[in-house]
């Protein structure tokens, strides 16, 4: 399948008002001024909007697609600072809420001189734990054309009751259900709960994007480049499409009807934060403007490219939200590269 061209045309990919629904937690990235240092070597930190579901809403929004926000913050001034973040990069905010009693969530993230990156979090609770279902803007949920959504949110109560609600309600309304486990094992009670939780909604979802990494760690150590550990462990029959992102190198797909890889694109990673948050900005920009592309090759693997670009374009930059690309910067790089 890699012979298949992955030219891009400004009609691939277009605008859409269908409204991506992202779900789940936003805090504050605290990251180190100078880089290759262990969190206890850092002399100092800047602060940068973070979590994973918010930096996909951003990363829609840049792209000319309407997304949302579901989510809660502290009633303090991290938490109004990133709904302020949030509105100015367009995003619908009327599904955040805001908690008195509970702080907004911190991470102290570095990539230490190895190359493996260090999570320090402090959330005791923290004001997205305590989303109730209560809370949801069911109204939000039932107009969405996407609803997107990690794992972290699914780790305690009440928070993973509202989770559950809010699938529940999207996927009633017709909504495609997309899920990015997106690891983050620390926040986990041990591994085997962080496995069971992250497989527990896995059949929920008709979109499904994981790295190499979480395909070792759910599968128990198999190997995440054998296209039939992908097929028989993680596939299932209510499943559209299961991407596999392998950084760099581009990534895989899989879909009832076929499958195969779209390779990356090279440039010189700065930063390699939210890079796996733009390229599902991406790709859901895509599904969003056109739900053809389950079942055709050609126009998935052209939005698999768009995809990748936008997560190349994201590492050339430092932070997740700053760096997330616009449409017009894309369009840009392909016709800068002649792909056009």
């Amino acid at each position: 399948m890699d012979g298949q061209s992955n030219d891009l045309t400004k009609e691939d990919c277009k605008e859409t008002s269908s409204v991506v629904v992202c779900f789940g937690e936003m805090l504050i990235d605290f990251v180190p001024m100078v880089g290759g240092v262990s969190l206890a070597e850092a002399p100092a930190f800047k602060k940068a909007p973070g979590g994973a579901p918010a930096n996909v809403a951003v990363g829609i929004s840049r792209l000319g697609s309407s997304s949302a926000f579901i989510g809660k913050v502290g009633a303090d001034e991290f938490g109004y600072m990133l709904a302020d973040i949030l509105k100015q990069n367009n995003v619908e905010t009327s599904g955040m809420r805001f908690d008195s009693n509970a702080r907004t969530a911190l991470a102290f993230v570095t990539l230490r001189a190895d190359g493996e990156r260090e999570f320090l979090f402090f959330r005791n609770p923290s004001a997205d734990m305590l989303l109730q279902e209560s809370e949801l803007d069911k109204d939000l949920l039932k107009k969405a054309r996407i609803f997107h959504y990690g794992s972290i949110s699914l780790i305690d109560e009440p928070c993973k009751s509202a989770h559950l609600a809010a699938m529940s309600i999207a996927k009633n309304s017709g909504c495609i259900l997309s899920y990015d486990p997106n690891l983050r094992l620390a926040l986990w009670p041990s591994a085997d709960a962080a496995r069971k939780g992250i497989m527990d909604i896995w059949d929920q979802a008709d979109v499904i994007k994981i790295s190499e990494d979480e395909i070792t760690f759910l599968t128990g150590g198999d190997d995440p480049y054998d296209d039939n550990v992908v097929l028989k462990k993680l596939f299932h029959p209510n499943l559209k499409l299961l991407i596999v992102t392998e950084g760099s190198q581009g990534c895989r797909y899989y879909t009832k009807a076929f499958k195969g890889r779209v390779s990356g694109v090279k440039v010189k990673p700065v930063d390699t934060t939210g890079a796996g948050d733009a390229f599902v900005s991406g790709i859901l920009h895509c599904i969003a403007s056109d739900q053809t592309i389950f079942q055709d090759e050609k126009r998935l693997r052209k939005a698999l490219y768009f995809a990748n670009v936008c997560g190349a374009l994201t590492v050339t930059q430092r932070g997740a939200i700053p760096a997330l690309p616009t449409k017009e910067a894309i369009l840009q790089f392909l016709l800068e590269a002649a792909v056009i």
